[in-house]
């Protein structure tokens, strides 16, 4: 007999999933249930619908219930919602929101897609009009009327996350004051917060106001009707509409009731099948919680890309072929205002969260092509590796053009198992206007690499003149009387060699330049003569971006 799957939910996760499984099984009965009006829509675009990028609201709409009739005879459920499963009969009570009729269809699989939704926090006046969240189509198109129709001219974006900052910039792009605002003390909580400060800088230089590590209290309406946000600290920001951007929570209420294991951070859990704690449901995107591939801890990964992967493997294990998920890296990226900052693996903070010490970190500040070539602009860089073999952990990269690429070399790079040494002796394209000979991805490799071999020692910034150690500034004068370190001795590294008896040999010797380069060239100097020199790796353009607490309390230039 013709096995029978059931799917609940659509977009990323349910409908490739119902797909894939036509491709795999011509003669499965296949019903997706989605309790919204479409089945597959385009999520990652609703901000450059309010914002007005992309005009039409058809242009999100990736296929229709009538195309998946007709092209993979599988039937599309929309606004239908499913209320309850009956592990032991195989069944699940199904609600038609159109009609109110209710309903049970029985299954011989079950595929759960539930989807995130937005968080929503019990303060004060977070229901009043004007209030939106963003995750369908309908809330897209809702913000976009009350916008037009109420002639907004402020917003108050809540959350500094990637949707956030994608809803800053296209209500920006749409003429409108914005102010954001951001519980913690740095934007783009996945990425580490002197990497997350370039983005701050570009941020603020295009919006009213930038506000971080000041909670949102509660809301009111004011004059005119006219909504107020008050902060913890007492601060109240106007807004003709508010957006709520503070992450996402898994859909996991039918799960739960249904007696399925779910785990710490609140996800469905699931094997490397994508098979929950019942033999005959898998559960797939974003509300299942699924494992880092590097340091093997559960997480939630609420990305397309993943959703897509899970959906192919569970097809793939409902008609019995072999296919396991092989966990996350997290790779994302976001742009707003030109700027592009990209992550792939893990950052500092994830890797102590989950404990693991045992790592470096090296920044860099290359070119995104050869300098000669006109219209060359930096890619800064940062890239973990684990300091007993080289295994690459992660990177992180912010700047105008070719982040992504970069990025996505690494990202296969952690995939393969890679070390510092395969992303040095990686072959990448070059010409001129796409690159250098060496390429940023080659040159972060290098620079790990040289650690590795010990012609290098890295000064972590958080260590900066720790124990008495002595900074010194190799730049030309005219650079470091333009802004330095603060106490920082300035012998430029073409006069080092003739000034070495300036120079302690009884303590440490943290190194620094503009981006670090000639602090490199300086350190090697210095070790062969017998001092005890290090780096502090990406100079004094990493310096300006770090938090207080890692010793940059100094005026920043």
């Amino acid at each position: 007999m013709a096995r029978k799957v059931i799917i609940i939910g659509g977009v990323a996760g349910g409908a490739t999933c119902a797909a894939r499984l036509r491709r795999l099984d011509e003669q499965a009965e296949i019903v997706v249930l989605e309790r919204g009006p479409y089945v597959s829509f385009a999520n990652c675009g609703l901000p450059y619908y309010i914002g007005g990028l992309i005009r039409e609201e058809s242009k999100l709409l990736q296929a229709t219930p009538e195309l998946f009739r007709q092209r993979f005879r599988i039937d599309v459920r929309t606004q239908h919602e499913a209320l309850a499963i009956d592990r032991e009969q195989r069944t699940v009570r199904i609600r038609d929101l159109v009609t109110g009729a209710e309903y049970s269809e029985r299954y011989d699989a079950l595929v759960l897609s539930p989807g995130a939704a937005p968080v929503v926090p019990p303060l004060e006046g977070i229901r009043l009009p004007g209030i939106f969240t963003v995750r369908t189509v309908p809330d897209s198109g809702q913000i976009r009327a009350w916008i037009e129709q109420r002639a907004a001219k402020r917003a108050v974006v809540i959350g500094g996350g990637f949707i956030g900052l994608e809803m800053v910039e296209n209500l920006a792009h749409r003429g409108l004051e914005v102010t954001l605002i951001e519980a913690m003390d740095q934007l783009l909580p996945p990425l580490d917060p002197e990497m997350a400060e370039y983005v701050r800088q570009r941020v603020a230089a295009h919006i009213a106001n930038v506000r971080l590590g000041d909670p949102v209290a509660g809301f009111e309406t004011g004059s005119g009707g006219a909504l107020l946000v008050r902060t913890q600290s007492g601060l109240r920001f106007g807004a003709d509409l508010v957006i709520l951007s503070i992450g996402v929570r898994p859909e996991t209420k039918l799960a739960r009731e249904a007696g399925l294991e779910t785990g710490a951070r609140g996800g469905i859990r699931v094997d490397e099948q994508m098979r929950t704690s019942d033999p005959h449901i898998w559960a797939v995107g974003d509300a299942v919680e699924v494992k880092s591939a590097i340091t093997g801890e559960w997480r939630l990964c609420p990305l397309a890309g993943p959703a897509q992967r899970q959906a192919r493997v569970a097809a793939a294990s409902i008609c019995g072929r072999p296919a396991q998920f092989r966990g996350v890296e997290s790779t994302a990226v976001v742009g707003v205002f030109g700027l592009t900052a990209a992550v792939t693996g893990e950052s500092e903070k994830s890797l102590r969260s989950a404990g693991i010490t045992d790592y470096e970190a090296v920044y860099l500040h290359p070119g995104n092509h050869a300098g000669y070539y006109p219209g060359a602009k930096p890619i800064h860089m940062k890239l973990l590796f684990r300091r007993a073999d080289g295994l690459v952990l992660g990177a992180q990269a912010v700047g105008e053009e070719d982040v992504a690429r970069r990025i996505d070399v690494i990202s296969m790079a952690i995939q393969k198992g890679a070390t510092v040494f395969d992303l040095e002796e990686a072959e990448l394209c070059y010409a001129p206007q796409y690159g250098s000979a060496k390429d940023p991805v080659n040159m972060a490799g290098m620079i790990a690499a040289n650690v590795m071999r010990g012609d290098i020692e890295i000064a972590p910034w958080g260590a900066l003149g720790a124990g008495g150690a002595m900074v010194l500034d190799v730049r030309e004068p005219a650079e470091h009387q333009a802004g330095t370190i603060p106490g920082a001795v300035n012998i430029p590294l073409g006069q080092l060699r003739q000034r070495l008896g300036e120079l302690p040999r009884d303590r440490e010797i943290q190194v620094t330049c503009a981006v670090g380069q000639r602090a490199y060239y300086a350190c090697r100097i210095l070790r062969q003569h017998g001092f005890q020199a290090k780096l502090l790796s990406g100079g004094y353009r990493t310096y300006r971006t770090l938090p207080q607490e890692c010793g940059a309390a100094a005026v920043r230039g």
